[in-house]
């Protein structure tokens, strides 16, 4: 404790620590998930190529902003936000967005990783071998569709969640992303390698990186943006937090490029692993979103030694779903320790109890759930979840700090605190148009899209 009661404000161990921290936080089912599938229905290549373009114009700016409004506040989202202004002004909305958005993340984000860790006790012990291509879709409708199965495996999930993070930020967090982030990457590695020796293998290769400007459209850009935020994790209190921890010294553009380097690289990779095993096999790339589950449990099944690659790939994702949650999880934790005047474990576990209750509707009433018939503007509980954060919470977070960094913060000002330890990369003059006008009007497109059209 220190002098006023309060536990003493955490910060990181090491720079190493938080690149890697960081970097856990943004690659998750964004990048494993999201971006193979989002690849395989928006043209391959195509969609690959304004997603990059969309990472370097906006993604990076996003984030260097929200790292260094947190590295400036020295505290959560909420009460940062109140120091900058006042209690009760509307810029604290951007704070409050920022930790629903990741709290209404976690409601259903856990529960994928209890699908993630059931595929991953499936492959071990072989519970999917020998199956037609229906039976995939068949047996992944039945497993997602059993409440208690899925609750359970939620539960664990949570539960381990909660005991990493409750040894607080160093201790808990930190360490455990130093050892996840080498083996995910070491993991992405072996499995690329091994997808890109199966016959035919380049066909996919040259269909996921080869351009065909033909297939760019309106739609391949609304797609790539929201991929951007997805997979980044910006604007929902993540990035802001993790800021907070850093210390005056440090080189914020630098370590942004870096962290949003790996997340992009991830993505990458992951696609090297997906797409020349399909067209090996002769698989459907646009398969959608049940593309993880059902299209690559049946190839694993089809090729030599699948079952241990099959393993290795649900271990991966489950490392790369774990950093994302406990990402997620920290804004939510220190807004009840700092708003709420909480210790961290009692945080951590009021936290996780209340996103485990709340997220067992969407349990319930996912696709193929009990409550799959109750809908919310077209949408069963799981989906409406998804939309809420996705779509509404973290796209008006980030459309709020953008408007605030523009016009209230001021570029100069902003460009001042991200510079402040700058070596080489920084935030460079050129960017004044970016940050000012580009990126809120970007932002202001993708929000009314999601939410209108």
């Amino acid at each position: 404790m220190d002098s006023t009661g309060r536990e003493p404000r955490e910060k990181w161990g090491s720079r190493f620590g938080f690149i890697l921290t960081a970097a856990g936080f943004s690659i998750g089912l964004g990048n494993i998930w999201r971006f193979p599938y989002l690849v395989g229905t928006n043209g391959g290549g195509a969609f690959v190529l304004v997603y990059l373009g969309i990472i370097l114009l906006i993604g990076i700016p996003l984030f260097t902003m929200e790292l260094s409004l947190g590295r400036k506040t020295n505290s959560s989202p909420v009460i940062g936000m109140r120091k900058e202004t006042k209690k009760g002004s509307p810029w604290t909305l951007f704070g409050w967005a920022g930790v629903i958005a990741a709290f209404i993340i976690l409601t259903y984000y856990i529960q994928i990783m209890g699908w993630i860790m059931g595929y991953l006790y499936k492959m071990v012990t072989g519970g999917l071998a020998g199956l037609s291509t229906e039976g995939y879709s068949q047996a992944y409708d039945s497993f997602i569709g059993n409440p208690l199965v899925i609750g359970g495996l939620t539960l664990a999930c949570a539960l381990i969640i909660g005991i990493i993070s409750a040894q607080g930020l160093e201790k808990g967090v930190e360490k455990a992303c130093k050892i996840m982030m080498p083996i995910l990457f070491a993991m992405l590695i072996i499995l690329a390698i091994r997808s890109l020796t199966l016959p035919g293998a380049m066909e996919g290769v040259k269909w996921y990186l080869g351009v065909d400007f033909s297939e760019i459209t309106i739609d391949t850009f609304i797609a790539a943006l929201g991929q951007s935020f997805f997979s980044i994790g910006i604007a929902s209190g993540g990035g802001f937090i993790y800021g907070s921890y850093l210390d005056r010294k440090s080189n914020i553009p630098g370590d942004s490029l870096l962290i949003i380097g790996f997340d992009t690289l991830a993505a990458l990779i992951t696609g090297l692993i997906m797409f020349p095993a399909i067209f090996s096999l002769g698989l459907n790339t646009g398969e959608g979103p049940s593309l993880l589950f059902v299209t690559m449990s049946n190839l694993f099944n089809q090729i030599p030694f699948g079952s241990f690659f099959g393993a290795l790939f649900f271990l991966l994702i489950f490392l790369a779903a774990l950093s994302s949650a406990l990402g997620y999880l920290e804004p939510v934790v220190t807004t009840g320790m700092e708003v709420f005047k909480l210790d961290r474990k009692k945080s951590v576990w009021i936290s996780l109890a209340l996103i485990f209750v709340i997220g067992f509707a969407t349990i319930m009433g996912n696709a193929t759930g009990p409550w799959s018939g109750i809908s919310i503007n077209g949408m069963n509980l799981f989906d409406f979840a998804d939309f809420l954060s996705g779509n509404v919470m973290m796209p008006l977070g980030a459309l709020i700090l953008s408007i605030y960094t523009a016009f209230v913060w001021k570029f100069d000002n902003y460009q001042t605190e991200a510079n402040l330890s700058v070596k080489r990369f920084k935030v460079y003059d050129w960017w004044k148009p970016l940050v000012v006008f580009v990126v809120p009007l970007a932002l202001l497109f993708i929000f009314i899209n999601g939410v209108f059209l």
